[in-house]
């Protein structure tokens, strides 16, 4: 069936727009949990959200359509998603619910939805739940209707739990480490967890207003964490995104080191401690030089489509425990069930405190390939069924063959064809990719 509402990472979009509304919110609450009343206990959802002005209203919303059906309500405030997702699961709940737009501005929102495993709901109950949208909600009798409470200790339990992933032989003593958390979600919890690990912590991006979240601070904006780490002489810089599923770092010089980088070293960290599950799980956007720096080391790696619940469903399906995206959703699934930015970052950490080294001589794992992300913008129909920009492709993997890759992929939430290629040549790489996009603009 077509899917209305979900995509590849929850419902997203602009608030007060459809589907983005406390009335659909409250569909969505109702369908979700009717779903999930499953036995005869008492039922349980766990809700916590980012610092958008928004939540507010989408909380009351979700809270309403989840207790009309008998589910109980637990609110947690202010949690990044990966904390969303273990008190799921530590608290027994039947469904947990972060509510935010990710690294989006503020006047988005989104709805992202777990199960009582902590892991993301997969595409066939996320299809289930849209297709109970479509009928009448069944509401509970008066005396079954849910209850909600909010818990005070929810930061606490959640920073407990980032650092017992952190070595017991380790501590952060005499490390000066800028956190930006976004003004979002990890605002209170990052720079406690660092200090109580012993770091001297700066923290930025910690004064949420409800419409600062992402605005020129988090991982999507790193130049103010570059500035603060350098101007402070600090030893390193973590940033977070709005809801603190992904990291990026900056070295003591101020350089940024993106996912790839990151996986990389956290894997090879593994794989000397002996603590490696299987492949390392990357989609077709991370770099080719990561490829090539984990063959030389003996680690297999295994690339998805673009989404971090694809990596993570490989993950699952075939054992292994470290995996992610190059924009910075790394997943360790020996510690979390989603992407979790601290938890990541704290494994960087050991691996640079482990080395006795600055950040700068080991967080550049390997030499990028060069790389080339192209957008082209189409008006409707099929561009990438046209025979034009079909013999195109071919006459760019050709020149590729052995040197590079290409890869051509349709926007799964614009109407985009992005066109990436990298290889060890620059100069072909620029041809290619441009030759393509002059190819699609032509047939769209």
């Amino acid at each position: 069936m077509t899917r209305n509402f979900f995509g590849t990472d929850g419902i997203r979009g602009l608030t007060n727009a459809e589907p983005m509304t406390a009335q659909t919110a409250l569909r969505i609450g109702q369908a979700a949990g009717t779903h999930f009343l499953r036995g005869d206990h008492r039922h349980r959802v766990v809700i916590g959200k980012d610092t958008r002005l928004s939540g507010y209203m989408m909380e009351s919303a979700l809270v309403a359509g989840f207790t009309s059906v008998g589910m109980d309500v637990v609110l947690l405030g202010p949690m990044p998603t990966p904390a969303v997702a273990m008190l799921t699961t530590s608290m027994r709940a039947d469904l947990g619910v972060m509510i935010s737009a990710s690294h989006n501005p503020f006047a988005d929102n989104g709805i992202k939805l777990f199960g009582p495993d902590g892991y993301k709901l997969s595409d066939s109950t996320e299809s289930a739940i849209e297709k109970a949208l479509e009928g009448a909600p069944n509401l509970a009798a008066p005396d079954k209707i849910g209850r909600a409470k909010r818990i005070d200790d929810a930061r606490g339990r959640y920073i407990h739990h980032a650092k017992s992933s952190f070595p017991d032989r380790l501590r952060l003593d005499g490390l000066k480490i800028v956190v930006d958390c976004a003004n979002g979600a990890a605002y209170q919890v990052a720079p406690e967890a660092l200090w109580e690990l012993g770091a001297d912590v700066i923290p930025i991006g910690v004064r949420p207003d409800g419409v600062n979240i992402n605005d020129g601070c988090g991982s999507t904006y790193p130049q103010t964490l570059q500035e603060t780490v350098v101007a402070s002489g600090a030893d390193i810089g973590l940033a977070l995104d709005g809801d603190a599923d992904r990291i990026i770092i900056v070295d003591e010089k101020g350089q940024v080191t993106d996912g790839d980088q990151l996986m990389a070293l956290i894997a090879l960290d593994h794989q000397r401690r002996g603590e490696l599950k299987g492949a390392l799980v990357a989609t077709v956007m991370s770099n080719l030089g990561l490829e090539r720096r984990l063959a030389e080391a003996g680690i297999d790696m295994t690339r998805t489509q673009v989404g971090d619940r694809y990596v993570l469903e490989t993950m699952r399906e075939r054992g292994c425990n470290v995996g992610g995206e190059q924009s910075g959703h790394i997943i360790l699934s020996d510690h979390a069930t989603t992407g979790d930015g601290l938890i990541a970052a704290l494994q960087v950490l050991a691996a640079v405190v482990d080395s006795g080294k600055r950040a700068s001589e080991v967080l550049s794992q390997f030499e990028p390939v060069p790389q080339l992300l192209k957008n082209v913008r189409f008006n409707g129909g099929s561009p990438l069924e046209q025979q034009s920009v079909k013999q195109r492709i071919a006459a760019g993997e050709a020149q590729l063959e052995g040197r590079g890759r290409l890869l051509i992929r349709k926007s799964g939430t614009e109407p985009l064809i992005r066109v990436m290629a990298e290889g060890d040549d620059p100069a072909l790489v620029e041809r290619i990719v441009d030759d393509i996009c002059e190819a699609v603009q032509g047939a769209a």
